[in-house]
């Protein structure tokens, strides 16, 4: 998503919307032509489109939402016409939004009601001591509760995804089913900073420094495929949030790497030393 905001910002932001189609229901009848995109702010998952009449547009990807950038006349490519939620059109640029489930006009004013609920923002530019200090008292609130799940916890910290939370897991050598008790808070959330920093201006994902198809991921992914540290064949596993069964997803790990709950002791309160990050070329377009 942040990555996504910064493009949209360096496309619109400062710029007089020559088109501005909203193809949601609750929407249909707002047209945002002629306002001017003040800026394109992102908190944790959430895009906020800031508007120079007081308006925000707020978008959510969810798990299949996109924002997708096009010149004018270039055929649009991110799905059916009947996905298309919104046209947010400038001179030179169009950004179509498709399988926008989330999309709302609010008043920027009352933005924090949207996000107000939300905890420390991952790749926040103001990070540092304090806010990773509050990261770390909201994920250790619930002792009891399964460090997979706090981790996807948007209020206890915004911006870890399903692939950042297998990845965590296993860098830091815990079962996604171990208490956070079981497993070190400060460490946790150093190593999600880090990874999200790393990883925040390009669209590749990687947690392993490699940047090859294929080679980006530790375990995410790659059920049955030897692991990368002891060659055990990596596992997949549903794991449900009990306040939120419906929102079950897969996790992955390596069952030798990532012991059952309590079967070994706590490291040393440092988040693990990550590979050296290897630069892949830049990409025309």
């Amino acid at each position: 998503m942040f990555l996504a905001g910064r493009r949209l910002d360096e496309a619109l932001g400062g710029r007089l919307l020559v088109r501005g189609e909203l193809r949601h229901p609750a929407l249909a009848t707002e047209d945002l032509t002629g306002r001017t995109v003040r800026e394109v702010a992102t908190v944790g998952k959430h895009l906020l489109t800031r508007l120079d009449d007081g308006r925000t547009l707020h978008s959510h990807l969810r798990m299949d939402g996109s924002w997708h950038l096009y010149r004018p006349g270039r055929p649009w490519r991110g799905g059916p016409a009947y996905d298309i939620r919104a046209v947010l059109g400038v001179d030179d640029r169009v950004a179509v939004g498709y399988r926008l489930h989330d999309l709302s006009l609010v008043a920027t004013a009352h933005e924090e009601r949207l996000v107000g609920h939300l905890g420390p923002d991952l790749l926040d530019p103001a990070w540092g001591d304090e806010l990773a200090t509050e990261a770390v008292a909201r994920l250790t609130a619930e002792p009891g509760r399964e460090i997979g799940i706090a981790l996807l916890d948007q209020t206890v910290m915004a911006g870890v995804g399903n692939l950042y939370r297998v990845e965590i897991c296993f860098l830091l050598g815990v079962s996604p089913w171990a208490t956070v008790a079981d497993t070190d808070a400060p460490a946790a959330v150093a190593l999600a900073h880090t990874l999200l920093v790393r990883n925040a201006w390009r669209p590749e994902q990687s947690t392993t420094g490699e940047l090859g198809r294929g080679a980006q991921h530790w375990v995410y992914e790659r059920t049955g495929k030897p692991c990368r540290r002891c060659g055990t064949p990596v596992r997949s596993a549903r794991q449900a949030d009990p306040r939120n069964p419906v929102h079950e997803r897969f996790v992955y790990f390596c069952p030798s790497c990532q012991p059952t709950p309590r079967s070994r002791a706590l490291g040393t309160g440092t988040a693990p030393r990550l590979p050296t990050r290897r630069r892949a070329p830049r990409s025309a377009g």
